[in-house]
């Protein structure tokens, strides 16, 4: 039986990368977090299985800023494949803390590889790195692909470009099997509540069902690259299943505004949103009650914006055999058909 590791194994990406990774056949340890708070719950009904749970699947306490916790867990596991998906991925928050954002996204990254070198096991443990599209940033061409120049714009995307570069550094000077996949905006049911889609499906669900009168948004014109999770985290595994490591962009090569998806979310709750004003002046009307549902505060703007990412998968496409079958309305529907029985069934205890 292959092991895997991963780290942010509790994530929306580690859940779904953790399932598809154990119907694979592999024996999955993940890392996790020490917290107050239970952040367990995407992967709550996999240990919950008692034919899964110290079974395939195993939990080991942790954290990428422990170089002897990093090195101890490789030692006792000896992986075949390690996942690293954890970070402090919250972009507008790595401008308030950059320095652990630092610490986990870019240097914890390296404490990774130089153990899996200190331990001899370059010829066994594959490395796969969870890069970003907002490495691009400041767009030199459209779409971004493999060979796009990178202007990344914020604390979170200058640390995964050190993470980036220094597991295409070790490749070449370690023949180390290590991969970056450079994937674009990736969401699903289990996208965490303070990222924007996932803030505009619940928001909008809870206005709905009268739970909350508005949502408050940032830049809404901002424009992004929107896919499946677990279509993605498929591409994960094809990536570590190649003959040779190198790095791919995985997205659909189809960009959308928010304020798209915040028309595309309404409309599968009957309210059709109606705009006035402009910039942090703007307010969305839902034409069907005359209330008005979205706001705009400056607070949620990032000192340094990204306005467009849209991803040319031509290559993960012709390589991997991988392409997006998920297309926007189909995901925005998942998500706020979700939201809205999510809703429904907790709004006497929701705290979003």
């Amino acid at each position: 039986m292959k092991k895997a590791l991963i780290t942010g194994v509790t994530g929306q990406d580690g859940s779904f990368l953790t399932e598809q990774l154990i119907e694979r056949g592999y024996e999955v340890h993940g890392l996790l977090r020490r917290s107050s708070n239970i952040n367990t719950h995407r992967i709550y009904h996999l240990f919950q299985n008692k034919k899964i749970y110290n079974k395939k699947l195993f939990l080991h306490y942790g954290d990428l800023t422990d170089s002897i916790c990093i090195q101890n867990l490789l030692r006792k596991i000896v992986p075949d494949a390690v996942y690293n998906l954890a970070a402090q991925s919250h972009v507008k928050i790595s401008f308030e803390i950059p320095e652990i954002t630092a610490q986990v996204d870019a240097i914890g990254t390296l404490k990774i590889m130089e153990s899996i070198i200190n331990l001899g096991m370059m010829g066994k443990t594959k490395l796969y790195q969870a890069s970003t599209s907002e490495l691009y940033g400041k767009v030199h061409e459209i779409p971004q692909s493999e060979t796009t120049p990178f202007y990344p714009r914020s604390p979170y995307a200058i640390s995964k470009q050190y993470a980036f570069w220094i597991i295409k550094n070790y490749r070449e000077a370690y023949n180390m099997f290590a991969v970056n996949g450079i994937l674009f905006n990736h969401e699903s049911e289990r996208r965490g509540f303070n990222f924007v889609t996932r803030k505009i499906t619940l928001g909008l669900s809870a206005i709905k069902h009268q739970v909350q009168t508005h949502l408050v948004l940032g830049n809404l014109d901002a424009k992004r690259d929107w896919g499946y999770a677990p279509e993605y985290t498929e591409a994960m595994i094809r990536m570590m299943e190649c003959e040779k490591p190198d790095d791919f962009v995985i997205a659909t090569g189809e960009t959308h505004t928010i304020r798209s998806f915040i028309e595309e979310a309404a409309s599968h709750l009957d309210m059709n949103i109606s705009w006035e004003g402009v910039g942090q002046n703007e307010i969305g009307i839902d034409t069907k009650t005359g209330n008005t549902v979205i706001r705009v505060d400056p607070k949620y703007y990032r000192p340094t914006e990204v306005d467009l990412l849209v991803g040319d998968p031509s290559k993960a496409k012709k390589e991997l055999l991988w392409e997006a079958k998920t297309r926007f309305k189909d995901l925005v529907s998942i998500m706020i058909k979700h939201d809205y029985d999510n809703v429904k069934k907790h709004s006497n205890r929701l705290l979003f």
